[in-house]
């Protein structure tokens, strides 16, 4: 997706606490050279002893915590740069207290005070610097169509026109306006005429909502008339895990997590409710494990790749790879790789047994599939043909933990078998393997799946992710559900 800004703020981390190690050796090296203890060779070829070097790992986590707690990882994207810079100060000073407190309790001489001015202006100035760099980077990109996200504005009062105006004057935001959604009224036409796109009804709207790439909307309806339509409206983005801001009001949402932004420096702030994963710096991290792992899985197996697409090809006549389009992250169309398990008109054939499905709801599975291939049910029995999405994972269309991406048939049945709370699942980012891989695929009801990874939504951590990576393997060999 071009320019992701969970790239950047995983770049933000790793530069920040080589920053902090940095400047901690630069910070020594006047007082080494004062009192001519040691000269500079001497003092990289030093032993570092355990009980310092657990010392200075926790310098590096509490330098993390206090860089997390004070926001300096989530998006930037509608703050002012004033206020990060503050944040910035805030967080150095602390983390430069905290190492003089420890030097004090613990004796360290080397942290003198020259060191502390030292080490505060360095890593100050450099995180400050490094920030700067990085918003007009985003900026550019954004400003270029890079790192957009989609917005839909419910209402055409004066309020919304002026508020689409104000982003529309601010292009590094990066938000794409998609148009507005309103009740027939008497300045609709005025609204068209001015050349603005009213995309649907407030009856349609549900509708447009599954149907459409929408990251977030703005409720500018009037409060005092439209008070239960916007609530339901705000619960049908609930559900599906689209972020809400409207102007300040509540609409007692159950699961949403609400901040305030801003999207001008003179305008009334926006409250923003998000019923899906909001950690910034957690994502940044799954993002940054993604590409290691997928990286190095991909070097490792190799051979193994190179050996699947050679049996794919001399057993059976087609192309190596299957490639299909499948719902990403908000209902984003991307290319989805495996190996083909299937005959090669195995597509066109699905409606001669569409009838034979042994499993509930818009999935279609059944376990003696005469499309497949006798090595293809090898390559499936061992998710040896899921491989390649390796790929899809390294280019960021997935993740390797996720909800498993559907096909475009299979949600375009969500109307007859799935309801709003079940596109929830469409708010994160697809994986190869999630809580219904490990709790028997293909062989629980759909019901049970769509509530899995819900609940992987609601509970997610880093730790989850390791633990379900974790059962992946002996769930693979087992074999379990496979089909």
């Amino acid at each position: 997706m071009g320019m992701d800004r969970k790239v950047f703020s995983t770049g933000m981390k790793v530069f920040d606490l080589l920053l902090m190690v940095a400047a901690f050796m630069v910070s020594t090296l006047p007082l080494f050279h004062r009192i001519h203890r040691l000269t500079l060779t001497e003092f990289f070829a030093m032993r570092v002893k355990l009980g310092n070097l657990l010392l200075f790992v926790s310098f590096m986590l509490v330098w993390h915590i206090l860089f997390k707690v004070l926001g300096l990882y989530g998006s930037k994207r509608l703050s002012r740069r004033w206020e990060e810079f503050r944040d910035i100060v805030a967080a150095t000073t602390l983390g430069t207290l905290v190492i003089a407190a420890a030097a004090w309790v613990f004796q360290i001489w080397v942290v003198s005070r020259v060191f502390l001015v030292l080490f505060w202006l360095m890593t100050t100035g450099a995180v400050i610097l490094s920030r700067v760099i990085i918003r007009s980077t985003l900026a550019y990109a954004r400003r270029h169509g890079r790192n957009l996200r989609n917005l839909l504005v419910i209402g055409t009062n004066n309020r919304a026109i002026t508020l689409v105006k104000r982003i529309q004057a601010r292009p590094e935001l990066g938000y794409r306006i998609l148009g507005f959604a309103d009740a027939n009224w008497e300045g609709l036409e005025a609204v068209k005429k001015e050349g603005y796109s009213v995309v649907s009804d407030l009856d349609f709207l549900p509708a447009y909502l599954r149907k459409n790439v929408v990251d977030e909307i703005v409720l500018a309806l009037p409060i005092r008339s439209f008070h239960g339509l916007g609530s339901a409206i705000a619960g049908v983005c609930e559900q599906q895990g689209i972020i809400v801001r409207f102007m300040p009001n509540i609409f007692d949402l159950k699961e949403a997590k609400h901040q305030s932004d801003d999207f001008g420096h003179d305008n009334e702030p926006l409250i923003g409710h998000a019923s899906t994963i909001v950690d910034a710096w957690g994502l940044a991290t799954k993002r940054l494990i993604d590409i290691v792992i997928s990286t190095t899985a991909i070097v490792v197996l190799s051979p193994v790749l190179v050996l699947t697409a050679i049996l794919v090809k001399l057993t059976s006549p087609g192309r190596i790879f299957f490639v299909q389009k499948r719902l990403g992250r908000n209902k984003r169309m991307f290319d989805i790789y495996k190996f083909r398990t299937m005959v090669v008109d195995a597509e066109m054939r699905l409606k001669e047994i569409e009838h034979q499905n042994e499993v509930s709801g818009p999935v279609f599975k059944i376990k003696n599939d005469p499309r497949i291939t006798p090595v293809g049910r090898f390559l499936r029995k061992t998710s040896i043909d899921e491989l390649p999405q390796l790929f899809n994972v390294l280019k960021g269309d997935m993740s390797l933990v996720g909800p498993r991406p559907l096909q475009v048939r299979d949600y375009e049945l969500f109307d007859t078998f799935g309801q709003d709370w079940q596109r929830r699942r469409f708010s994160v980012r697809p994986g190869i393997t999630c809580l219904w891989q490990i709790n028997g695929r293909s062989s629980i009801p759909f019901e049970k799946w769509m509530e899995l990874d819900l609940q992987y939504i609601r509970t997610w951590s880093l730790w989850l992710d390791f633990e379900i990576l974790a059962k992946t393997l002996p769930a693979v060999l087992k074999g379990s559900g496979a089909a």
